[in-house]
């Protein structure tokens, strides 16, 4: 069976989906992933097809003016204003996304499509091509229930009614945003023009496609009133070789004392990334804790550290978090779900988007203090959370208990079990 995988965004919008490709093409499957051209080598390094993406949206996100943006958001309506801000910007990017999603499509002449949601014409593709496509969130965001609110949307106590009309919104919100771009290529190709609400993500052909979250059942709140063709399957975790090796200076630095502290923020560290790397480094001596200090894309600032600190370039977290006291991090998806597999207490410091739904996930699963918003961030504050999750001993029992449950699931053998049963017809 051929397979096109289609994702978007930074790394962790692209590892866990490189992670299935790996399991389905062992399996004895032909993958190809289509994503942003950055991570042309990350892909055939796995032994994955390469479909070319643009680059451009990423060159966006790691813009200044984009940074300093997404350094002013606290919520949803933080999030909309800041899209509305970046349209003009967006909108032929999105164009050049779908001619190129669409270009992949046609080479890899698949027989399944599975896309992040960030991908959104995966449907389309599908339905164009007459094949099946799985919508693969990463985050509980699109698929509805009366159990609790879309992420980015307050928890209000008003009732399934309220929660239900939050995932409307958000999928209307997402067609309001890129509806125009698929209803011109579906024009072009001679398709319908006429999508409303689900239709536009969740449904092909008016049916309803299969959905498959990449999370575990152990850290998210599986609703009771999700259908059958709604799975949760387990995370899609990429292990590095076991050949891999820290560098020396890496390894002195671990067995010199105490396990560290982990502390990185990928590629969100904000407008002011020195202010951030002073706050930490102080926040950590104020602690009396050792640290590694990861630089990430954002490149935060590392010069001049003292020696309890340890600047850190690339190491793979699934070597690295175990070796931890604990993990500090902006609340991605995919970190969130190594530094909790690696059975570690985690603090999440966001910014936006889906990062403060983790946060407030990890706290309450008693595996972690707090969330502390990256604009309310204070030595102060930052040192007593570390103390609090270094020293807490139920933190931590907890920790290690919610690890050993993760490491025992397979989610992608489980993922693979899902499409083989989608393919078979039996997955409906």
């Amino acid at each position: 069976m051929k397979i096109l995988i289609m994702t978007l965004g930074t790394r962790g919008d692209v590892q866990p989906y490189v992670a299935l490709g790996k399991g389905l093409q062992a399996a004895g499957h032909t993958v190809t992933v289509c994503t942003s051209a950055r991570f042309e080598p990350f892909i055939t390094e796995n032994g994955l097809t390469y479909a070319y993406m643009n680059d451009e949206v990423l060159a966006l996100i790691d813009s200044e003016e984009v940074r300093a943006l997404m350094g002013n958001v606290t919520n949803v309506w933080g999030a909309l204003r800041m899209t509305a801000k970046m349209m003009r910007r967006v909108g032929p990017l999105q164009k050049m996304m779908v001619a190129d999603t669409w270009q992949a499509a046609q080479t890899a002449t698949p027989d399944l499509i599975i896309f992040h949601p960030k991908t959104y014409t995966g449907t389309h593709f599908a339905e164009k091509l007459g094949i099946p496509a799985i919508l693969a969130p990463i985050l509980p965001q699109f698929a509805p229930t009366a159990e609790f609110a879309a992420i980015g949307f307050p928890n209000l106590p008003l009732g399934g009614w309220y929660n239900k009309l939050s995932y409307s919104l958000t999928t209307r919100l997402t067609v309001l945003g890129v509806g125009g771009y698929t209803n011109a290529w579906r024009k072009a190709n001679g398709l319908s023009t006429q999508m409303r609400g689900t239709d536009f993500l969740l449904k092909q052909n008016g049916r309803p496609i299969p959905v498959m979250h990449p999370l575990s059942q152990h850290v998210i709140r599986i609703p009771g009133d999700w259908p059958d063709y709604i799975r949760v399957t387990g995370y899609w975790f990429l292990d590095e070789p076991n050949e891999w090796k820290p560098p020396a200076d890496l390894q002195d630095f671990l067995t010199a004392g105490d396990p560290p502290v982990y502390v990185g923020f990928g590629s969100m560290v904000g407008p002011n990334p020195k202010q951030l790397t002073e706050i930490i480094v102080v926040g950590l001596q104020q602690a009396g804790k050792r640290g590694i200090l990861a630089a990430g894309w954002g490149g935060l600032e590392a010069a001049d550290l003292p020696e309890t600190i340890f600047k850190l370039d690339q190491a793979p977290h699934s070597w690295l978090f175990p070796c931890m006291a604990a993990v500090v991090h902006h609340g991605g998806a995919g970190t969130t779900a190594a530094g909790l597999r690696a059975g570690k207490p985690t603090l999440v410091c966001p910014y936006f988007g889906d990062q403060p739904f983790w946060g407030q996930r990890v706290f309450e699963l008693g595996v972690g203090p707090e969330p502390i918003h990256q604009k309310k961030l204070t030595v102060e504050g930052f040192a007593t959370a570390i103390n609090t999750t270094v020293s807490n001993a139920a933190m931590q029992q907890k920790a290690a208990a919610l690890g050993e449950k993760i490491r025992n699931e397979d989610g992608i053998a489980n993922a693979i079990a899902v499409i083989n049963a989608i393919m078979q017809g039996k997955g409906k």
